[in-house]
C-alpha cells in the first residue's frame, strides 16, 4: 500500500501561502525553487500527485502551463495528478490531470491503484492534507521551514494532531532551510 506523504514548505511561523495564495515568499528564499537531489530522490518515489485547486490554479497562472504545456514535465512528469475541486478548471495539454470531487476517502481507492507500489504526494493545500489526515490516511509530513516570516496567510495543516499523533522522524539542514519528518500514528 502506497505511503501518503504531505511534502510542502512553510514559513517560519506556519504559513504556506500568504493571503493571495502566492509564493512568492518562498521563492525568495536562498533555495527556495528546490530541484535538489535530496528532492530528486523523494519525486522517484512518488507515483501519484494530489491537489486541491487552489495549488493547482496558482501553478498553473506561475508557470503559464496553459500556454506552455510543454513546462508540466519539469514539475510533475508523467505522473498522474489528482485535482480536488468543485468547480471546472482547464486542464494542461499533455498532462494526466484528473480532477475528482467529493471525498478523499471515495477518490481514495483510485489515487491508491493509480500509485501502484510507489507513494502518494499531498502537494498541496494544508486543508487538503488535513481531509487525507481526518480519513487516516496520512502516513507522513515533511516539512521544510523557510527563513521567511508573513503576518497572515493560508495554514500549514489547519488541523489538530497532537504529539501523540506525531513521531519526529528525521531532521535535515538544506541550505537555508530546516527539514522536519514527522510520521503520523494511526489510532
Amino acid at each position: 500500500m502506497p505511503k501518503v506523504i504531505f511534502y510542502t514548505a512553510t514559513t517560519l511561523n506556519g504559513f504556506l501561502a500568504d493571503d493571495h495564495d502566492s509564493l512568492d515568499w518562498l521563492f525568495a528564499a536562498p533555495g527556495g525553487e528546490g530541484g535538489d537531489d535530496d528532492f530528486q530522490r523523494f519525486l522517484a518515489g512518488i507515483g501519484v500527485l494530489v491537489q486541491g485547486s487552489t495549488t493547482y490554479q496558482w501553478v498553473l497562472a506561475h508557470e503559464d502551463l496553459i500556454d506552455h504545456p510543454e513546462k508540466w514535465p519539469a514539475f510533475y512528469g508523467a505522473r498522474p495528478t489528482y485535482v480536488f475541486t468543485t468547480r471546472d478548471l482547464p486542464g494542461v495539454e499533455g498532462a494526466d490531470v484528473r480532477f475528482v470531487q467529493g471525498s478523499v476517502t471515495d477518490a481514495w481507492p483510485a489515487i491508491r491503484d493509480a500509485a501502484g507500489d510507489l507513494d502518494v504526494w499531498v502537494v498541496g493545500g494544508g486543508d487538503l492534507a488535513g481531509q487525507f489526515a481526518d480519513a487516516g490516511l496520512l502516513d507522513e509530513i515533511r516539512v521544510s521551514i523557510a527563513p521567511a516570516t508573513l503576518t497572515s496567510g493560508k495554514p500549514l495543516l489547519p488541523r489538530v494532531l497532537g504529539a501523540d499523533m506525531l513521531e519526529l522522524t528525521a531532521v535535515n539542514k538544506a541550505g537555508a532551510f530546516a527539514e522536519l519528518t514527522y510520521t503520523v500514528k494511526h489510532a
